[in-house]
């Protein structure tokens, strides 16, 4: 299998989702890992769990949901991270170990992960201080890797971005060509370094201070099929794919969409702070709302893509998970960075339905774009 995963995120869904699999993975007797862990920002509020990463007996996930109609609860301690390291506080350490040290990365960099700061546009992006931006920390790593020669490297983006993979290889490019690098620097990019599309698909809804997680039993990781790709480990919620379309289609434009959906009524109606997603659809009228927009809305897009029993079942699945009992997803977290999601999951939905032939009139979905746009429905 393979060795050492970098993994750029600390996030509560990579613990209970990429970590727990390799954990997972591990004990089945695969060889792949360990993990260390980078914070890639500043945050404050996050700097407890880069010190709690690689502590023994490793951390508490717990699965929490129904399988086949039935309750499950399920409490594994991950064991696969074994350190945790601050892009901005061991840089020097973080520049060795990507260097020498790193089979495969992983990272999870939120909605606006792959933005570049303007500074990171210049050639002092390769001085020893760390870059400002995620993309500019990576470009410089790789650069350092580079000269230190170059071993191949599989890069597995988890972000809910169309060909994230592809995305992320662009942006590094760029900023490889905007800080004068080497031809034969941007020649490796292309050739040694693997940049591979993914999707994932969790409901991850609750921390556990100051590392750990409560998420949902349905899990997938589906990963886009490439010459030269082998998988780090195996595991069921791993499927390898020739195209990840459908599978980003579903997610995106029902399940994403639907979060989106509710958390626009959240934010009009002024719903409690901790209200979460089954307490909002306990109320009738606002469950035959979403209903209805799936129905109405969203089905007739799908239908013109060929695609109608896929999301008929994806739909239903999605409900179900929505409702799950032992979950507690709050809309707060869900409306973060609104505007941006709005953009890709019903925006998004939209265009491709118009591309498939699909003249949507859809005023619920219009409306919601309208408002996060600043525009009269």
């Amino acid at each position: 299998m393979t060795g050492r995963i970098l993994q750029f995120g600390t996030s509560r869904f990579l613990q209970a989702h990429v970590d727990l699999f390799v954990h997972e993975a591990r004990a089945a007797g695969q060889t792949v890992g360990p993990i260390t862990v980078v914070q890639t920002s500043a945050a404050v509020e996050r700097s407890g769990r880069i010190a709690a990463f690689g502590a023994p007996g490793g951390y508490p996930v717990i699965i929490r949901g129904l399988e086949n109609g039935a309750p499950v609860e399920r409490r594994l301690m991950v064991s696969s991270v074994d350190r945790g390291l601050s892009a901005i506080h061991d840089w020097a350490e973080l520049r060795r170990l990507f260097a020498t040290s790193v089979d495969v990365v992983v990272l999870n960099t939120g909605d606006t992960g792959y933005d570049v700061a303007p500074a990171d546009r210049q050639p002092s992006l390769l001085a020893a201080a760390p870059p400002a931006s995620f993309p500019g920390k990576l470009t410089a790593l790789l650069h350092h890797r580079w000269q230190e020669g170059g071993q191949p490297l599989t890069i597995l983006p988890c972000e809910l971005l169309q060909q994230n993979g592809r995305a992320l290889r662009d942006c590094v490019v760029a900023l490889a060509e905007a800080a004068q690098t080497a031809p034969d620097f941007r020649h490796w990019l292309g050739e040694s370094v693997l940049w591979v599309n993914t999707l994932v698909d969790r409901i991850v809804s609750e921390a556990i201070e100051p590392i750990g997680a409560i998420a949902e039993p349905y899990a997938l990781w589906a990963i886009e099929r490439q010459p030269g790709l082998t998988l780090p480990f195996s595991h069921p919620s791993v499927v390898l794919a020739d195209d990840l379309e459908p599978f980003e289609r579903l997610k995106l434009h029902i399940l994403n969409l639907g979060h989106t959906v509710l958390a626009d009524l959240w934010l009009q109606q002024g719903k409690p702070a901790q209200q979460t997603v089954r307490q909002m659809l306990a109320e009738p009228r606002i469950r035959s709302e979403l209903e209805n927009v799936y129905r109405q809305e969203v089905l007739p897009g799908f239908a013109m893509r060929g695609m109608r029993d896929q999301a008929e079942a994806y739909m239903a699945t999605t409900l179900e998970r929505f409702l799950n009992p032992f979950l507690a997803h709050r809309l707060a977290d869900i409306a973060q960075n609104h505007a941006a999601k709005v953009e890709r999951r019903i925006a998004g939905f939209l265009a491709w339905a118009a591309d498939g032939g699909a003249q949507l009139t859809a005023p619920v979905l219009r409306a919601i774009v309208a408002r996060a746009a600043g525009a009269t429905p």
